[in-house]
C-alpha cells in the first residue's frame, strides 16, 4: 500500500459492551429507553438541505408494545423522490470531487459518534423500533455499523492504493477508480440498523451520492442515523433519506436516466422484480447499473453422529432464535442424526424453558416481538398449519398472541418429512423445523440440505470428525455463502466474514469487504507516453 496520506487508522473491531447489571452502559441505555418512550417524535424526510415534513403522518410503536406511541414520520410521495433524485445529481459533483481521506474522515467521525454520544441512542432507538433486546441491539446498531464504516475507510483506501506495477521506458501507467454515472438507490430492511445505515453509506463512501429509503419499520432508528450523519459532516443531498412506499420510488427511480446503481437487503421476490425491471429498462439508462442484492435464506445446522449434542442444542437455540428468528442467517431448518438426537432435543428444549419473552426494556426477556402484525399473522400461520399437519409435531412453543405486541412463542416442529413446507420456506420468525436422520446417511442428509432449498446464504456443520466436516464442506460449498464449522450460522464480524450468499439468496457481493466497495466505483486506466512516436514505422520494416 502507498505511504504517506494514504495511511488511515487501523480498524479494529468494536468491542460488544456486556450491559450485565450495575454497569454503566446499562444504566446509560434503560436512562434513554426511558426519555425515548416520554417524547413524541417529528420525523422528517431529509432531502438535500431541507426537512421535509408533508402532513401525511405515519405512527411509529414498538412492535412489543403496539399501543404506545413513539412518533410520527411524514410519508412522501413521487414527487419527493424526484426532489431526492435531483438533490443527489446536485451534490455529485462537489462530492465526488472531494479528496478522498476527507471523505473518510467524516465516516470515521461517524463511527467515533456511535461509539460515543449515540451510543445509547441508536440502541434504545432500534430496541424500541424494532423490538430487538439490549444485546442484539448493541451487536448490531452499535458494533456491526462502526465496523462497516471504520473497515470500509480501510479497504477504501486499499483500493485507491491499487495502481499498475509495470510501466514501461517513457511511460507512466496509472488506475483511477471513479464513482458510477448517476445516483445509486439504497432499499433497506428493518432487522439491521447496521445493514441501514451500511447500504447507503458505502457507495457514499467511494463518491457517489444516494436516495435511501427504509422499511417503514426502521424509520426510527433511521432518523437517529441521519442525525449521526449530520453531525458527521456528510454534506447536504449526498445521502437523501425519503419515506415512500416500494412501487412509488421504483416508478420513479427505475425510470431514471442517471439511475447507476441499487444496493439492496430484502426478499428474493422484491429483488427478482427489481432485477426484471432493470432489465426492461435498460436503454434508458447513461450506464449498466450496478445491481448489489442480499436477499432472503433458509439457512441450516447439519449435525454429524459425532457432533456433541450440547453444542449443536446451543447453535439451534441462539441460531434460530436471537432476535426472534428475524435474521437473514438464522437457523430455520435442522438435520440431526438419530443418535444424538435425545440429548440434542434434551438440551434444546431445557434452553427454550428457560427463555423469557416480553419487551425490550426489561432485559430479563431474551425472546422479544416479531416486527409487526403482517408477520405475526404470517409466521402465525405456518405454526398454525403444522398443528394439524400429517408427520408433524409441535415439540416446543406454538403459541402466539397479539393483544399487546407481536409475541410468537420459540417453535420447535419435528418433521418426518424433510420436504414438509416449514423445512423449504423462508418464515423468518422464530421456528425452527427438525428433521431426523438415520445416524449411518450422512452423505445423503448432504444432499438433502443442499437440494431442499433455492437460497445458498448460511450453514453451519457440527462433527468432530475431520474427514465428514472435509466432505461436508466439499459437498455443500454452493449451499452457503457464509458456512459455518461446530457455530451456528448467525452472527458474522465484519473484517472476519464478510456477508453474503449466492443462488436465490443474492449476489454475493459480500457486505464488510473491499468486494462490496469495488461495486461502488467504474475504473479508468490511464496511460502517458512523455515522447510521443512521429513515425508510423516499426523497425521490422526495414529492408535486408
Amino acid at each position: 500500500m502507498l505511504k504517506g496520506f494514504f495511511n488511515v487508522p487501523k480498524p479494529v473491531n468494536e468491542p460488544v459492551k456486556s450491559y450485565a447489571p450495575g454497569s454503566p452502559e446499562r444504566s446509560e441505555l434503560q436512562q434513554t429507553l426511558k426519555e425515548f418512550r416520554s417524547q413524541l417524535v417529528d420525523v422528517p424526510m431529509y432531502i438535500g438541505s431541507e426537512e421535509v415534513r408533508t402532513g401525511i403522518k405515519k405512527s411509529m410503536s414498538p412492535p412489543h408494545d403496539h399501543k404506545h406511541l413513539l412518533g410520527f414520520f411524514h410519508e412522501g410521495d413521487a414527487s419527493h423522490v424526484e426532489q431526492a433524485i435531483n438533490a443527489a445529481l446536485g451534490a455529485k459533483e462537489a462530492w465526488e470531487s472531494m479528496e478522498w481521506e476527507q471523505r473518510a474522515a467524516i465516516f470515521l467521525k461517524a463511527a467515533d459518534l456511535l461509539a460515543g454520544p449515540y451510543r445509547a441512542k441508536i440502541n434504545a432507538a432500534t430496541m424500541l423500533g424494532q423490538s430487538k433486546n439490549a444485546f442484539q441491539a448493541e451487536i448490531d446498531a452499535a458494533c456491526e455499523f462502526i465496523d462497516f464504516l471504520r473497515f470500509n475507510v480501510q479497504y477504501m483506501s486499499e483500493i485507491y492504493a491499487q495502481q499498475p506495477p509495470v510501466s514501461g521506458a517513457g511511460v507512466w501507467n496509472r488506475l483511477e477508480q471513479r464513482p458510477l454515472e448517476g445516483f445509486v438507490f439504497a432499499l433497506t430492511p428493518f432487522n439491521f440498523t447496521a445493514i441501514a445505515g451500511n447500504l447507503p453509506t458505502a457507495p457514499a463512501m467511494m463518491g457517489n451520492t444516494v436516495v435511501w429509503k427504509p422499511a417503514y419499520t426502521q424509520i426510527y432508528s433511521a432518523n437517529v442515523l441521519m442525525q449521526v450523519f449530520k453531525e458527521a459532516g456528510v454534506p447536504d443531498g449526498v445521502i437523501n433519506l425519503v419515506f415512500v412506499d416500494g412501487p412509488t420510488a421504483g416508478s420513479i427511480i427505475f425510470n431514471h436516466p442517471d439511475f447507476a446503481g441499487i444496493h439492496f437487503t430484502g426478499s428474493t421476490g422484491v429483488f427478482q422484480h427489481i432485477w426484471k425491471t432493470v432489465g426492461e429498462n435498460i436503454f434508458k439508462y447513461k450506464s449498466y447499473p450496478r445491481i448489489v442484492g442480499e436477499t432472503g435464506g433458509k439457512d441450516f445446522v447439519l449435525a454429524h453422529k459425532s457432533a456433541h449434542a450440547k453444542a449443536v442444542a446451543v447453535g439451534l437455540s441462539r441460531g434460530a432464535f436471537e432476535y426472534q428468528g428475524q435474521k437473514c442467517s438464522a437457523a430455520s431448518r435442522a438435520y440431526i442424526p438419530s443418535n444424538i438426537w435425545p440429548d440434542v432435543k434434551k438440551y434444546l428444549l431445557e434452553d427454550l424453558a428457560s427463555m423469557k419473552m416480553g419487551p425490550t426494556e426489561d432485559f430479563t426477556n431474551f425472546i422479544n416481538a416479531v416486527i409487526d402484525e403482517k408477520s405475526f399473522d404470517k409466521i402465525s400461520k405456518y405454526i398454525d398449519n403444522a398443528k394439524n399437519a400429517e408427520g408433524v409435531e409441535i415439540i416446543a412453543g406454538g403459541h402466539h398472541d397479539k393483544s399487546k405486541g407481536y409475541f410468537i412463542q420459540p417453535t420447535v416442529i419435528l418433521t418426518k418429512d424433510p420436504m414438509y413446507t416449514t423445512m423449504c420456506e423462508e418464515i423468518f420468525g422464530p421456528v425452527l423445523t427438525v428433521y431426523v436422520y438415520h445416524e449411518e446417511h450422512f452423505e445423503e442428509a448432504l444432499e438433502l440440505v443442499d437440494q431442499t432449498s433455492p437460497y445458498a446464504l448460511t450453514g453451519a456443520v457440527f462433527s468432530q470428525d475431520r474427514y465428514a466436516i472435509e466432505l461436508a464442506t466439499k459437498k455443500l460449498r454452493n449451499a452457503a455463502g457464509n458456512f459455518y464449522i461446530n457455530d451456528k450460522p448467525t452472527g458474522a464480524v465484519v473484517g472476519q466474514q464478510p456477508f453474503g450468499g449466492a443462488r436465490a439468496s443474492g449476489t454475493n457481493d459480500k457486505a464488510g469487504s473491499m468486494i462490496n466497495l469495488l461495486r461502488w466505483v467504474s475504473p479508468r486506466t490511464i496511460k502517458e507516453t512523455f515522447v510521443s512516436p512521429v513515425d508510423y514505422r516499426y523497425p521490422f520494416l526495414g529492408k535486408d
